[in-house]
């Protein structure tokens, strides 16, 4: 998994899973975070559209993320949303985590 942030959007690539996400990109999250918390931003979209797989573990930490984004008065939306990655969302139970949060572009 690699996170690329670009102003007030995050492009997530690759496998949002267990093995896929490391203390480095846990690192890249908090900077993320840090550099929201600091400016004037009050929305922040995550491109899903290059995330090839995920599972409950990487799932949950986009939901984190999500949170601790909103704790500082951001709020997290997800962006290009691909079926299959709404799809797993459902079958993991993890639908009432996002709800609200969908966007397709």
């Amino acid at each position: 998994m690699k996170i690329f942030t670009k102003g007030s959007v995050a492009h997530l690539h690759g496998d949002l899973n267990l093995s896929g996400v490391t203390n480095t990109i846990i690192n890249s999250l908090a900077i993320s975070l840090q550099k929201l918390g600091s400016a004037s931003e009050k929305t922040f979209h995550i491109d899903c559209g290059k995330v090839r797989s995920a599972d409950y573990s990487g799932l949950q930490l986009l939901y984190v993320w999500m949170q601790c984004a909103k704790f500082r008065g951001v709020e997290a939306s997800l962006v290009n949303l691909p079926d299959r990655l709404q799809l797993d969302i459902e079958m993991m139970g993890l639908g009432d985590c996002f709800v609200g949060t969908a966007v397709h572009q």
